[in-house]
């Protein structure tokens, strides 16, 4: 049998090429099989690694789609770009605060110091050190045991890999973190997407969900929900925490864009033996050193502990000094303080430049879920978005149902400097304005 990294690798270099462009549609899989003399679940294997790799997006009954790139030098894709227009990410999502690599470099200095760097080098143990754990809680102000990964992803990861056996399957909310679905895909897991209304996830749709086959676990975002930004009410955690406890089922709260909504209560309040709470500092601080925290029901400290050393995800050392020092010094504090009001910027010039319509979001977002006017596909849109040197995410990157293709795009608000994202924005909506060529 051909292996089917091979095949992917020939597509990539198609695509990268420009021999397959931005909106071109692949041909249905059994054509492909039949193309490459493969079998169709070789082919299957091979448009999965294309989708892996972020190289396209595919949407039940309309086909595979070669995915927005960054426009070539020259200009290729469904629409020219202009001479003026730089390339703007609105795909990645990291926000950095004015001065923050001033703020962030004095804790850094002791660190190099013979003796502490000695130290810093050291693997660090899923339970980190008793000042790592002290910084934490005091970050965090959550009880239970704190662990640390070398992010929040591998948070997630080692969370789910001691909850849910291969097969298992976790309730999560129709769209989810995409790289959830990654996880879940290496892990085995099989993810069953919960309807959700203006209050958060539905009780009766987990209660439906685990009476048709028994749900293992369930992933929430219930603060800032990624990509809707929606808050969970108080009201719908009460009530999802008391039929958590009445189901004895577990939950992965994913909180790591709380931060920007202080005043959100945690899930994990009102289930505190059943919630294991991810978050991290890649978003209040900076993505380049980070760790992740995992806050776990004290009577499961040692099996998640040993999922995140057997998974290799245990925090780096240094990073975790780091951590300790940013978190003690006040750094974190005020990064975090200088991000909500970055991020209250940037909603204002989403209001100027898009006016709301069909933007869902919220006042202390970084991020905002674009419902797309007709005709566009999110698909289509991406690569004429490219075109003009901008790159943001189509809607199918989050969904979990195999069925559902949103018309829909996520703009990532935090990484582009604010005249950049300004102008990105302005030329978005006359592109959707525009309807496409």
């Amino acid at each position: 049998m051909r292996d089917f990294r091979v095949i992917a690798d020939r597509i990539a270099e198609d695509i990268a090429a420009g021999r397959l462009r931005p909106g071109q549609r692949l041909p249905p899989q059994r054509w492909f099989a039949r193309r490459h003399g493969i079998a169709p679940s070789t082919a299957g294997r091979v448009y999965g690694e294309l989708v892996r790799r972020g190289l396209v997006v595919g949407e039940v009954g309309r086909g595979t789609f070669v995915r927005a790139a960054p426009p070539e030098p020259h200009g290729r894709g469904l629409v020219e770009p202009t001479a003026s227009a730089p390339a703007v990410n609105l795909e990645l999502n990291y926000p950095s605060a004015p001065g923050q690599s001033e703020l962030l470099a004095p804790a850094l200095a002791p660190l190099l110091r013979p003796d502490v760097f000695t130290r810093a080098m050291r693997p660090a143990a899923a339970d980190g050190t008793s000042e790592a754990r002290a910084a934490a809680a005091s970050l965090l102000g959550l009880p239970g045991r704190i662990l640390f990964t070398g992010n929040a992803r591998q948070a997630i990861a080692a969370a789910l890999a001691s909850l849910v056996r291969p097969g298992g399957r976790v309730g999560v909310e129709e769209l989810t973190y995409p790289l959830v679905k990654e996880i879940a895909a290496r892990l085995g897991i099989v993810l069953v997407p919960l309807p959700s209304d203006e209050e958060g996830v539905r009780p009766d749709a987990v209660v439906a969900a685990h009476r048709a086959a028994s749900l293992s676990a369930l992933y929430l975002q219930p603060a800032l929900h990624n990509p809707t930004s929606l808050v969970t009410s108080e009201r719908r955690l009460s009530e999802l925490g008391c039929l958590v406890t009445d189901l004895g089922l577990p939950v992965v709260e994913d909180r790591i864009w709380s931060f920007l909504r202080p005043e959100a209560v945690p899930l994990a309040v009102y289930a505190p033996g059943l919630t294991y709470v991810v978050d991290g500092l890649s978003k209040r601080v900076a993505p380049g050193l980070t760790v992740g925290f995992l806050v776990v029901p004290e009577h499961r400290g040692d099996a998640v502990a040993a999922a995140v050393r057997s998974g290799g995800w245990s925090a780096a050392g240094f990073a975790l000094e780091a951590a300790v020092r940013w978190i003690e010094d006040g750094t974190v504090a005020e990064l975090v303080a200088r991000k909500r009001v970055d991020a209250g910027r940037r909603q204002g010039v989403l209001a100027e430049c898009l006016g709301g319509v069909g933007v869902r979001t919220g006042p202390h977002a970084y991020f905002a879920w674009w419902e797309l006017p007709s005709p566009w596909r999110a698909d289509t849109f991406a690569a004429a978005a490219a075109a003009h040197g901008i790159s943001l995410t189509p809607g199918t990157a989050f969904t979990v149902a195999p069925r559902r293709t949103p018309t829909a795009v996520r703009l990532g608000l935090a990484s582009a400097p604010l005249p950049e994202l300004a102008g990105a924005l302005r030329r978005l909506a006359a592109l959707a304005s525009a309807g496409p060529c």
